[in-house]
């Protein structure tokens, strides 16, 4: 009798450990696909921080809170918890060329999401070309407090959502004068992916000077992309292999502008056609040694 106890105690263990193991699995499953583990209340939301080149060999900023607010309300603000938790530090020229830092992934509730806004430390530094030292950037309290960026995107329940999240160094960095200082005023593009698009491609050269024929890919290209009206949108550098990826473009048709100091400028002949959801591949763009 005492045998069967045994027995039939642990056939009950193993059950249960049968039973946890098929709901893990389930709920594994489950998050994996668009739709999420909590259709009922919850949305997962995901927010990705990319780069637009900038003249800076390093651009370093502190994140000390990522929040959502789902109301004009300045009391409705609430916070993302990062896996690795605050603070967050990245060097933002890192983040290029398909590069992108991961600031978010988690289920909130369901809802209207009228803005997010990045608070940030003054824990944020900046190096020039030529120069071993860092430099302090100094950023106002108003940044500090944090910077709005507008979404204005209704979550349905169970469904997932990624935001792009585009820094504009260039645009974000201002020079105080002739002091020396360096103020630090962000410049973020943010788009849904569902809602945007991504444009790709690989930017080669012949070596000047070299008598052969061969193309290379060339690193740290800064590739611009305009409207079709000549307004500047945004731009990112190509990697060692000479590829880049630019993403969280509006669909609409764009063209792209290549500028160097050794090479003709390039300018695409034909409109860029960007899609929702879709990454339009652009192949190889030449560009052209000039002709004495």
């Amino acid at each position: 009798k005492e045998n069967l106890n045994l027995k039939f105690h642990a056939m009950k263990r193993f059950a249960k450990f049968a039973i946890t193991l098929v709901f893990t699995a389930l709920a594994a499953w489950s998050c994996s696909d668009d739709k999420i583990s909590d259709p009922e209340n919850g949305s997962r939301v995901i927010l990705k921080l990319v780069d637009s080149e900038g003249d800076y060999q390093e651009v370093n900023v502190e994140i000390i809170d990522i929040q959502y607010n789902s109301s004009e309300d300045e009391n409705g603000w609430q916070s993302f918890t990062p896996e690795g938790g605050y603070p967050i530090q990245t060097d933002l020229t890192e983040l290029v060329a398909g590069n992108e830092l991961l600031l978010s992934d988690e289920i909130i509730p369901s809802g209207w999401m009228e803005q997010i806004r990045l608070v940030l430390s003054d824990n944020n530094t900046l190096k020039i070309e030529g120069q071993e030292d860092l430099i302090p950037l100094k950023t106002p309290s108003a940044q500090q407090s944090g910077l709005k960026i507008k979404l204005n995107q209704e979550l349905d329940p169970g469904f997932s959502y990624t935001f792009i999240l585009d820094w504009d160094v260039q645009r974000s960095i201002v020079s105080s004068g002739n002091s020396g200082q360096y103020i630090l005023k962000p410049v973020i593009r943010a788009n849904a992916e569902v809602n945007s698009g991504s444009v790709s491609g690989i930017v080669v050269a012949d070596v000047i000077g070299d008598e052969s024929t061969d193309l290379f890919p060339q690193e740290e290209v800064v590739v611009n992309i305009y409207t079709l009206e000549g307004d500047y949108v945004t731009n990112s550098q190509t990697n060692e292999n000479g590829e880049f990826l630019i993403q969280g473009l509006s669909p609409g048709e764009y063209e792209i502008r290549i500028e160097t100091l050794e090479y003709i400028p390039y300018v695409s002949e034909d409109p860029i056609v960007v899609n929702a959801g879709e990454i339009n591949y652009l192949g190889t763009i030449e560009l052209l040694v000039p002709v004495n």
